[in-house]
């Protein structure tokens, strides 16, 4: 794994792409910052020929404007595509890909260097866990004294989709066909004939702020125009923007539980729906506290670590607190000492979702860059 201090401290550019499905965002970075200004494009998404062109053309302006050759290309789109091999596939948002589109070999081509891709929120996630919520939280740790450290990630990005990464020991776990991490395909809690991310993006968040509000979809605010009637103490439409943010967080939550079940690790979120996190985050740490009942009524957590909303103050004193047990090993005299909590957290982004990505993306670069030198 690329470590923090080698992000900042490497000389090689590198050429990064936000491939969203609405906008491109073109930039090249070096030692961790971006080094020209960035261009942004509509995404042209449903042109081949159009989107390809202004692909190449934006790429050509950026290496102009870089302080040096670029080493590589390394950019995040959303799948469902083959990262590994530089083939875009069916990608709802760019239907212009749809039956598959060779672009890493047709960049390779155009700039005789390697090009990688991977999927946007693995590398939101990669980010975080370089230079973001991961080390920040190590290093909180350590400053109170506390030895425990994290190695594991998860991320999930709430936006105009649903989407999620993981890092393992600090390194991308991508899957045998480049669709690891896919918790948009996971069942949503609240209506079971559909998938989590009908429950938790944006178009779900209007949904069920105009179903509260007695109003046509085609009324409901914007992402922005919720979350200030949700924060507006006046507004009659209030309720109806709370009840929407609440059953996003238990969809996200129920969602984030599972995977949680499985990864055990920190979790970080990010997408333009975090911004609002304090009107959701709550509801998604409920989630994962919650509790099972068996058949004869016990409960049992969902999860068996405690879970911290790592952004309220009383939650991460808490979670940051040292709790050391000592156990006689049985027929010695001999004492052990171990650290008797399982904890885990649920923070915010602390790079912003696109500066993660490029992170990730530069970051993904020099490693490979190093790996095949």
């Amino acid at each position: 794994m690329i470590k923090t201090d080698d992000i900042y401290s490497d000389n090689r550019v590198v050429m990064t792409l936000d491939a969203g499905g609405i906008n491109f965002r073109f930039s090249a970075m070096q030692r961790g910052s971006a080094v020209v200004k960035a261009i942004v494009t509509p995404a042209y998404g449903k042109d081949l020929v159009r989107c390809l062109g202004n692909m190449n053309e934006c790429f050509e302006h950026v290496k102009s404007q870089c302080p040096a050759p670029p080493m590589a290309i390394s950019f995040g789109i959303c799948g469902p595509s083959h990262y590994t091999q530089g083939i875009i596939g069916d990608v709802a948002h760019l239907p212009c890909f749809r039956g598959g589109v060779a672009l890493g070999s047709m960049l390779e081509d155009k700039f005789n260097i390697p090009v990688y891709i991977n999927n946007d929120a693995d590398l939101f996630v990669y980010g975080e866990a370089i230079a973001g919520l991961l080390p920040h939280i190590n290093q909180q740790l350590a400053k109170a004294g506390n030895p425990k450290r994290y190695r594991n990630l998860f991320g999930l990005t709430i936006d105009t989709g649903l989407g999620a990464g993981i890092v393992r020991n600090g390194e991308m776990f991508l899957g045998d066909n480049s669709v690891a991490g896919e918790i948009w395909l996971m069942r949503n809690k609240l209506d079971t004939k559909m998938n989590a991310e009908e429950g938790a993006c944006i178009r779900a968040l209007r949904r069920v702020y105009a179903q509260q509000a007695g109003i046509p979809i085609q009324s409901a605010p914007d992402l922005q125009g919720i979350e200030e009637i949700a924060l507006d103490e006046k507004s009659a439409y209030r309720e109806a923007a709370l009840e929407a943010y609440r059953r996003l967080g238990e969809v996200a939550g129920d969602a984030l539980a599972n995977a949680l079940s499985l990864v055990d690790g920190l979790a970080v979120l990010g997408g333009e729906v975090s911004r609002g996190a304090h009107l959701f985050l709550p509801e998604i740490v409920n989630e994962l506290n919650s509790n099972f009942t068996s058949p004869s009524g016990r409960k049992y957590k969902r999860l068996i670590p405690n879970v911290y909303n790592l952004e309220e103050p009383a939650h991460l004193e808490e979670f940051l607190r040292r709790e050391v047990s000592e156990l006689t090993v049985p027929g010695s005299l001999r004492r052990v000492r171990y650290d008797s909590s399982q904890r885990i957290g649920v923070g915010i982004s602390r790079l912003g979702t696109s500066e993660a990505m490029a992170i990730g993306a530069y970051a993904f670069a020099l490693e490979k860059l190093r790996v095949f030198a």
